[in-house]
């Protein structure tokens, strides 16, 4: 796994261009990780479940696809409830945050 700069921690906590954006089943849309975290705390079951279940993993693609950050494409995959995947990306945008303050 590369290794994450300080420039690199920048490009994932922008915003993605407005034709990469999240569009979520429920009418929510996604510009950058902060976004994701604000939704998965907010959506519904039925609207997490759509987007995350045994055949498909939307958040997880999004994260790899477009934001290309691995570890949290990974972490979105384990995580089986909303909760677990808004502490995921959470975490992953305190870290991420923190590599911005420290270079």
């Amino acid at each position: 796994m590369a290794r994450i700069t300080k420039s690199v921690a920048e490009r994932m906590l922008e915003d993605v261009p407005k034709e990469k954006r999240f569009w979520c089943q429920d009418g929510q849309e996604f510009k950058n990780m902060q976004e994701l975290e604000a939704g998965l705390k907010r959506m519904s079951e039925e609207t997490f479940c759509y987007h995350s279940n045994e055949t498909k993993n939307d958040f997880s693609n999004w994260v790899r696809d477009v934001i290309s950050d691995e570890k949290l494409a990974k972490d979105l995959l384990k995580s089986g409830t909303r909760d677990q995947a808004a502490k995921s990306v959470s975490a992953r945008v305190t870290w991420l945050m923190g590599k911005l303050a420290t270079g």
